[in-house]
Order: C-alpha cells, then sequence, then structure tokens
C-alpha cells in the first residue's frame, strides 16, 4: 500500500524505473541476508572480476594454517591479498579442501596470496622477521597420524579417487652424542656406523654412511633466533649469526681474516690461510704469473679443494667463474654452512676411499690453498682423483707450505709431489711466490695420451678403458686414467670462451657418448627450458626470484633449467640421479656445476641451505625404490624457512606430495596440472626450537 501511495506521485513515463530500482534494491538484500560473506559478490569486492577467468591459469590451491611470525610494524605490507580456497587445518579442513579443487579456475594473483606468508614483510626487509612463535599460536588441525583427508576432483584436480598417503606423526630427529641436532646430516652424522669402522686412516670417518631401513622420517628443528638470510651480495660478506651460530672459526683463524664475529652477524673479510692480504689481491697474483687462465673466459669451472668458508669462490664469481667449493664436516666447524648461507657453492665431500661425487675430465681449474690432503698419500691415489676430474690442458693450481719452505718435512712432501706429477705427466708451468712470501705452484694435465705412453716406468699403471662407469660409492683408482679421445680426436678440445661454451656441447668421453646425446637434443632442451621459464616459471608460478639465491636441480638433464637462469643473481646445482643417463660431463662442458647423487639418501648438505628446490618428473621412478615421506623430509631439511619447492610431475604425484607437505603446514599450489608449487613455513613439529 506504501508503495502504490508513492507510486501515485511519478509519471506513467517514470514509475517502471522506480520499480526496477526497489526490486533490485529488494533483491540485493535479501541475497546479502543469505549469503553475507563478500566472495558472493564477487564483481563488488573482487579486484581481478573484471577480467575473464579463462585468461589465468587453472589453479587448484590449499594451504595448512599460518604460523604466525612477529615482525614489525613498519615491515608489515600495506595490503593483503584475499586467498582463495585456503584449508584452516582444522577437523572442518576436508570441506575447505574440496571448495578449493572444485574451483573452476583463478588467478595468479590468488596463488601468489595463498603461497605468501603475510604476516612476513616484503622482500626489502625480509630479513628482519625472526622464527620465534608461541607454541599456543600452532594450530594441530593439519600434522599428525592416519591417512591425508580425500581432496575432491575439479579445477586442477581432474577428477576420479586420490590416492592417500599414510602420513606419520611428525617428529624432530633423534641424533647421536656430538650432533648438533639442527645442523643433522644423516648420511654424515650416522655415529653408530662411524663407531663401527675399523679404520679411520683415510677418512673413512668423513664420508658416507648412510642409515639403512628405516630411513630417517623425521624433522630437523631451527637454530634459536633463525631469520632468513641477508641478500645477495650483502650474504657475501655478512650472515646472521643466529642462523649459524658457531664461533670455533673466530678463534680458531684469528689470524688468518677467515670470518669474524660483528654483533648480530659474522663477517667475512676475504681472507684465507693462503691470502692473508685478501683474497682478490691472491686471484689478481695468480692470473699475473699465468695470464693464459683467463678467468671467467678461458676458465670457468673451478674445484677448490678444502675451502675454508668458499671466499676463493665467492670472489671469483664477480670474474664470471662458478667454484665447486668443497670440504669435510670436521673440526673446522660448519665451514661449508657458512660458505652456503654467504650465497656461495659448495657442498660437504672428502678425498678419502670413495672418488668424488664428479666426472671424469669436469673442471677447468683445480685449486688447493693449504687444504691438509697428503697427494702421495695411499701410491698417489688423491691426487690419481685430481688428475680424474681435472680436464686434459687444465691446470692444478697449489699453494702450501712444501712449496716455498725448507723444513725437513717440507722438503720431503715437495720431492715426494716432484716424482708424483712428473709420473703422470703433468707439466710444472710456474713457481712463484707473492708479495708476502707465499708460495704457489701451477701444474698442466697433457692434452694427449703420448707422455703416458713412452712412460719408462709405468707407474701407476694406466687404467683399463671404461665408458658410462659413474664415481658413485665407487673406490679410489689406483691407476693412471687416460683422457678420452674419439675418432675425430674432439675428446681433447677445450672449450669455446664462456659465455658462448653455455649452448653447445663438447664430447669429453667416447663416440658413443656423442651419438647418445647430440647436439641437436641440446638445443632442443635449451629452447624447452627458455620458453618454459620465461612463460610460467617467471610468471605463473607465484615465485619471489629476487630472494632466491641458492637453487638445486634435482633431475638437472642437460642443465636447461639452470642455462635459462643464467642471467640472474643465483646459481644452480645441476644434480644427475646415479640411475640416470650420465648426462653430467655436458653439464660442466657448458660452464654449469652439478653433482651425482641417490635421492633416496640424504644429499650432502646442511640443513637450510637452499633457496628454491625444482624437481622435474623424477618422482615416479624414485618412489619405485623409496618412500615418498623419506623424499619429503629431504626436501624439508635442505630447504630454508619461507623458500619454494616446486614439482613438475603427472597429477598423481602431485597429489601425493601435496598431501605430505601440507601436512609439514606447507603452502601449496596445484597449476596447470602438472605444477606443485609449495612455500615452507617456520613451523616444528615443538614449540621451542620454531
Amino acid at each position: 500500500m506504501a508503495i502504490s501511495s508513492a507510486l501515485s506521485f511519478l509519471s506513467d513515463r517514470k514509475r517502471p524505473i522506480a520499480i526496477s530500482v526497489a526490486l533490485f534494491i529488494l533483491l540485493s538484500s535479501l541475497f546479502l541476508l543469505l549469503s553475507p560473506a563478500p566472495s558472493a559478490l564477487p564483481f563488488f569486492f573482487s579486484p581481478i572480476s573484471r577480467f575473464s577467468s579463462s585468461s589465468f591459469p587453472s589453479v587448484v590451491a590449499s594451504a595448512p594454517p599460518q604460523t604466525p611470525i612477529p615482525v614489525s610494524a613498519d615491515a608489515l605490507p600495506t595490503e593483503t591479498p584475499v586467498a582463495v580456497g585456503i584449508s584452516d587445518g582444522s577437523s572442518n579442513g576436508s570441506a575447505d579442501l574440496t571448495r578449493a579443487d572444485t574451483a573452476a579456475s583463478t588467478s595468479k594473483a590468488a596463488a601468489t596470496a595463498l603461497l605468501q606468508d603475510h604476516s612476513t614483510p616484503p622482500p626489502a626487509a625480509a630479513a628482519e622477521v625472526t622464527a620465534s612463535v608461541d607454541t599456543k599460536e600452532i594450530p594441530t588441525g593439519v600434522s599428525g597420524g592416519g591417512v591425508a583427508e580425500r581432496r575432491g576432483g575439479g579445477g586442477g584436480g581432474g577428477g576420479g579417487e586420490e590416492e592417500q598417503v599414510e602420513l606419520p606423526s611428525w617428529e624432530l630427529c633423534a641424533v647421536g652424542k656430538r650432533v648438533e641436532p639442527a645442523d643433522y646430516i644423516p648420511c654424515l652424522d650416522n655415529v653408530k656406523a662411524v663407531n663401527a669402522l675399523k679404520s679411520i686412516r683415510h677418512m673413512e670417518h668423513r664420508e658416507r654412511h648412510c642409515p639403512t631401513e628405516p630411513r630417517p622420517r623425521c624433522l630437523v628443528p631451527l637454530p634459536a633466533g633463525y631469520r632468513l638470510p641477508l641478500p645477495w651480495p650483502r650474504s657475501r660478506d655478512m650472515i646472521w649469526y643466529n642462523n649459524v651460530p658457531h664461533p670455533k672459526l673466530v678463534e680458531y683463524k684469528k689470524d688468518q681474516n677467515w670470518v669474524k664475529k660483528s654483533g648480530n652477524y659474522f663477517v667475512f673479510p676475504g681472507g684465507g690461510t693462503q691470502f692473508k692480504a685478501g683474497v682478490a689481491r691472491y686471484i689478481r697474483f695468480i692470473e699475473q704469473i699465468m695470464p693464459q687462465i683467463k678467468w671467467g673466459t678461458h676458465t670457468r669451472t673451478v674445484l677448490d679443494v678444502g675451502c675454508g668458508v668458499a671466499s676463493f669462490g665467492g670472489y671469483l664469481l664477480d670474474r664470471n667463474v662458478i667454484t665447486m667449493s668443497f670440504a669435510p664436516k670436521d673440526e673446522h666447524e660448519a665451514q661449508i654452512q657458512f660458505a652456503l648461507e654467504r650465497g656461495i657453492p659448495a657442498l660437504l665431500a672428502v678425498i678419502g676411499t670413495q672418488k668424488l661425487p664428479f666426472p671424469d675430465n669436469a673442471f677447468d681449474v683445480i685449486h688447493c690453498a693449504r687444504c691438509r690432503v697428503h697427494w702421495y698419500a695411499d701410491g698417489g691415489k688423491p691426487l690419481l682423483e685430481l688428475n680424474r676430474v681435472l680436464r686434459p690442458g687444465g691446470y692444478y693450481i697449489w699453494s702450501a707450505t712444501p712449496v716455498y719452505r725448507r723444513g725437513k718435512r717440507d722438503e720431503d712432501d715437495w720431492n715426494a709431489m716432484v716424482t708424483l706429477t712428473k709420473s703422470i705427466c703433468w707439466k710444472t708451468v710456474v713457481k712463484s711466490k707473492d708479495i708476502n712470501k707465499i708460495g704457489v705452484v701451477i701444474y698442466q694435465k697433457p692434452t694427449s695420451n703420448s707422455c703416458y705412453i713412452e712412460r719408462r716406468n709405468n707407474v701407476p699403471p694406466l687404467c683399463s678403458r671404461r665408458d658410462g662407469h659413474s664415481p658413485w660409492y665407487t673406490p679410489l683408482d689406483s691407476c693412471l686414467l687416460l683422457p678420452a679421445v674419439s675418432s675425430s680426436g674432439e675428446g681433447n678440445s677445450w672449450p669455446i670462451s664462456w659465455p658462448e661454451r653455455l649452448k653447445i656441447r663438447y664430447s669429453t668421453t667416447s663416440d658413443n657418448f656423442s651419438t647418445q646425446f647430440s647436439q641437436e637434443k641440446i638445443d632442443s632442451d635449451t629452447k624447452h627450458w627458455n620458453g618454459l621459464v620465461s612463460e610460467v616459471y617467471s610468471s605463473d608460478l607465484a615465485v619471489d626470484w629476487s630472494s632466491i639465491r641458492n637453487v638445486m636441480d634435482m633431475n638437472a638433464g642437460f642443465g636447461g633449467f639452470a642455462a635459462s637462469l643464467i642471467d640472474r643473481p643465483l646459481w644452480v646445482m645441476n644434480v644427475v640421479p646415479f640411475d640416470h643417463p650420465d648426462t653430467l660431463p655436458i653439464i660442466f662442458n657448458r660452464g654449469l656445476i652439478g653433482i651425482y647423487h641417490d635421492w633416496c639418501e640424504s644429499f650432502n648438505t646442511y640443513p637450510r641451505t637452499y633457496d628454491l628446490l625444482h624437481m622435474n618428473y623424477l618422482l615416479q621412478s624414485l618412489t619405485n625404490r623409496c618412500d615418498i615421506i623419506e623424499i619429503a623430509v629431504e626436501i624439508d631439511r635442505i630447504l630454508r624457512p619461507g623458500r619454494w619447492f616446486v614439482l613438475q610431475d603427472n597429477i598423481e604425484m602431485i597429489r601425493k606430495m601435496d598431501q605430505v607437505l601440507r601436512s609439514l603446514h606447507y603452502k601449496t599450489a596445484i597449476m596447470k596440472r602438472q605444477f606443485l608449487v609449495a612455500r615452507k613455513g617456520f613451523w616444528r613439529p615443538d614449540s621451542t626450537s620454531s
């Protein structure tokens, strides 16, 4: 009646308009009362609703509960994006996951909002975030024993039954005596196996001794006060003390400028045992006494033996040289952990009784500055191992007291080294002292087999020819490996100058190698990864590349993923599984670095040392030999909090890994039915170390 009275005052022409407005207001009010959530009216609330949904990649998004991380008020983002389909990890989580899976499509912005921890600051202030979390703030609904919740089909799921993964009740690792829990490396901290060794004369106790069944299914705690690492290049010169709280080297090497403590930081002045005046001056000195080394053009790949805190490799990065620095986990406390925290390529390894996990003829230069290896011991096996991994025509730079001191012991060591290097046909290129009277001698490996064949004494003996023989868990040779020569003689050619060599493969083994891995295959692989990284990884995967420094490609193939990232301020550890086609020689020939490994075992690195782990169609074959839980805990051990794991695989494997990572409180998103992007948080099963 009231409406009729009101309409009587309107003209016949205006009455239909007024009726329409009144009906719209009435229906909208009813709609809001029945569905009050802002998402019910996306055209009012969503900043992306004006775009067609077909223009965005299909995403299936899920996330565990967010663990609040205290930050300063001025570090918080000014806006908090709306995340789509996030599980709260409570008992009602299955309904949330089903809603997430049934979303037909959503934007990259939604995936980014999902993977971002909104309690952390933007990249500029990220280093200030601490990992101090109150136990009461950690929800308990996601983790726990039993079977993972089933996710509905739709969106990126594609329908069908999802195979369940038996999830453990997550616990922190119980480690042996004298092992720091936050630094636990299963294959290097197996106290029971080390105690059972009959001898440690040849550094057997520093080699890999992986736990047998059952393999570790536990998590490594965080150090108290852990923070997101400082960004590169600042990290080369300083790191957070609490991230690697090991001050022993400060005192032990205080006169050699390795590392100093300054407030909340460790500072690295760039010194070393053999270059107290600074590594930059030492690098220039080497180039002055041997100009043909040509850092960054002729010389691209370097192996630094007994590297300390890896300042030599860190400063060579300025010369476009990539160095694989390695040292054992020994009394030089956490030296490799320091290196990786600085953003410098490094690996835990030792020249003991087994071969290094590198291919034959891999490195352009090998460097040892007081590396404490007795090269002539055990019939010269340690130096024969260097000869194996040194490229024909490559250089060995040795700076140690036998080169320039004249005590009885030093002279005996020098004479033994002279005899051994002559027997393996190494030529002394130069021997010199710097202004501090520190001596350096540089040897060169021959490029032909003539010297080996013409030796008067066949000591050490020549090895029988072997093709495709992996050095993984292989004893050191007591024989001399000849440089491989193909029928065309191509095997001994030095790669063209960097960076051109990145595009061309060079065979350093046999003719069979040349046909198995043709240049056409390399070119096709390069084109594939350039396109995928440009079109998907860089734009669609919600990864903050500005915060990434240390990258690992867990199934590297020809190194195409690493090559596509070459212009970014990061480096890539290319891993070739030991039972896959041996493409690692190609990776080194392209001027990249890498290693053989078995992902059913732990990797020779400290916890929290990589910003991005990338796995490409490897999970299926791995789960034929080991459990997905074991693979996931190793990924979690290596990955830094706040950083990313990216899996490309079939949807079945992606769903399985997604279940496991969500139980570890990772934020995850499935994109285009073939990518899983997962961001690690600061959650640990206990509250004291989180």
